[in-house]
């Protein structure tokens, strides 16, 4: 784990009370992120608010205020003490309109989201309309979000994900099977690409790469005539669930005995790593002293793995891209 580079945070404090909610998928480390936002808070006494369920719960009026003891024993923790939403509600501009004039009516001055795409498009949204402030901490274990190298939660469920491939080799090798094991990430190949190369796979399937079931059998085909008894094959879930088990039905009508395994929503919980712990520490102190400081309309995320604000046009609706040799280097490490 490389250290992430802090430079100094932002000393003005021109807001005084400031709330904090996590929305979205959850995603392991939200809870190191929630830790520091309140302790930075509360160290430069700022006074901060929990809010629970995401956005839903702000247009509830579920906000609380949070002590140094709130969040004492949570950084080990999975998932979010927050607790998480989707809330389609959010979508009408008068409802956003509602959600502002509820936290100016409970004295709060600006908002830390943490979240993905999704959640920043409504905190941007309301900050626009309403002139309320807003920053976000990029919390999706998708590792999809623009103009930052790291989610919080990604190294997480890299990490469970190839745990579950070490067991599922064992089977494979005993008994000369094919495995296709499908992770997480519907329109991004993050996590299959890391979860491949460092789960040692045959073959990685995500959306950005065009791989047909002719390529996906030819690959199988070169192991065998080296000698491979059995294959891993890692598969992106995608837009449409399912995928792993069409490519096996694929596979089966060329004369494989293909096993599917779906890891799901195993990969958003369980212990964070202490990266991932590190990440949501920093950047959730981070996005406390920009917005304390008076900046908002934006996102805190790692530039060259060092923390940095960028402003939410850059962050929001964008494409992040897998690394161009990535999927080169996977083919040339299976051979």
């Amino acid at each position: 784990m490389s250290m992430i580079t802090i430079p100094d945070f932002p000393k003005t404090k021109k807001l005084k009370s400031i709330a904090v909610l996590t929305s979205g998928g959850d995603a392991p480390g939200m809870n190191a992120a929630v830790r520091a936002v309140v302790r930075y808070a509360i160290a430069n006494g700022v006074a901060v608010s929990g809010i629970m369920k995401g956005y839903s719960g702000l247009l509830e009026g579920q906000i609380e205020p949070m002590k140094l003891s709130s969040v004492a024993n949570i950084i080990q923790r999975g998932g979010t003490v927050l607790k998480t939403d989707r809330c389609p509600a959010f979508l009408k501009r008068s409802v956003r309109k509602e959600a502002a004039n509820i936290l100016v009516r409970k004295g709060i001055e600006g908002l830390v989201v943490i979240g993905g795409d999704g959640s920043f498009t409504g905190a941007s949204l309301l900050e626009k309309e309403t002139g309320f402030r807003t920053i976000g901490v990029p919390g999706t274990i998708d590792n999809d979000i623009a103009e930052t190298e790291d989610t919080i939660g990604f190294d997480t469920a890299v990490n469970t994900a190839i745990e579950a491939i070490d067991r599922i080799r064992d089977t494979a090798s005993s008994h000369g099977r094919l495995f296709l094991v499908e992770v997480m990430g519907r329109n991004s190949g993050f996590i299959a690409l890391s979860t491949g190369i460092g789960g040692g796979a045959e073959t990685i399937v995500v959306p950005e790469a065009a791989l047909t079931l002719g390529k996906i059998t030819g690959a199988i085909r070169r192991g065998i005539a080296r000698g491979k008894t059995s294959s891993i094959i890692v598969v992106a879930e995608g837009p449409k669930p399912g995928l792993a088990t069409r490519i096996a039905n694929g596979l089966a009508k060329n004369g494989f005995d293909p096993k599917v395994c779906t890891l799901g929503h195993i990969q958003r919980g369980g212990i964070p790593t202490a990266h991932d712990r590190m990440l949501g520490s920093v950047l959730g102190a981070a996005a406390t002293a920009y917005l304390v400081s008076g900046k908002s309309g934006g996102m805190i995320g790692l530039r060259e793995n060092t923390v940095a604000f960028v402003p939410y046009r850059d962050v929001i609706g964008k494409k992040k891209t897998l690394p161009k040799f990535a999927m080169s280097l996977a083919e040339i490490l299976a051979t």
